[in-house]
């Protein structure tokens, strides 16, 4: 890999919040992480370079999806859709009963800080048995999504990471979901 090759993708990848449940036959899912616990459910799940987080609190759904998909992505139930290039904040509430939060941040990194972040993250997922799905690009580079969750009482803290050689591309998010009693 020389230096980023495909600035169009990065372009391409926007955070959509929905309120409303996604059916998983729209992705390619490579893993998936649920969590019931002191009335809220949470579930992602992992696809080569994107996700989804669904949160639920009596009744009321908050959904993030950050993906460079453009087609087939539904359209109904979107509150919000913008772009990740460069920092993004998002803040949402839901009637009064959810809150969500998030940050997104991207960076196209040279081969040898892409090669090291990758190795740093990945041991950084293994480490903290976070959700994960590893692998090769049709350049030969090696590519990673990482979701790892905190879980709190009233809330749930997610941390993700989509590294794609092809570009050296790192695209990273840190999103709170918390149900008000």
């Amino acid at each position: 890999m020389s230096s980023p090759t495909k600035c169009a993708s990065l372009q391409a990848y926007r955070l959509i919040l929905y309120s409303r449940a996604l059916h998983p036959e729209l992705f390619r899912v490579k893993g998936r992480r649920a969590i019931d616990h002191q009335g809220y459910e949470f579930e992602a799940w992992v696809m080569p370079g994107s996700h989804v987080m669904r949160f639920q609190h009596q009744g009321e759904s908050a959904l993030e999806l950050i993906t460079d998909q453009e087609d087939g992505i539904p359209e109904r139930g979107v509150l919000a859709a913008l772009p990740c290039a460069g920092e993004r904040d998002q803040e949402h509430d839901f009637t009064d009963k959810v809150r969500y939060m998030s940050t997104v941040q991207t960076e196209q990194l040279s081969e040898a800080l892409y090669r090291a972040t990758y190795d740093e993250l990945v041991a950084f997922g293994h480490e903290n048995e976070a959700l994960m799905h590893e692998w090769t690009d049709e350049d030969g580079g090696r590519c990673a999504s990482i979701v790892d969750t905190q879980r709190f009482r009233r809330e749930v803290h997610a941390q993700t990471y989509h590294l794609i050689a092809q570009g050296g591309l790192v695209l990273r998010s840190q999103t709170i979901f918390e149900h008000k009693a």
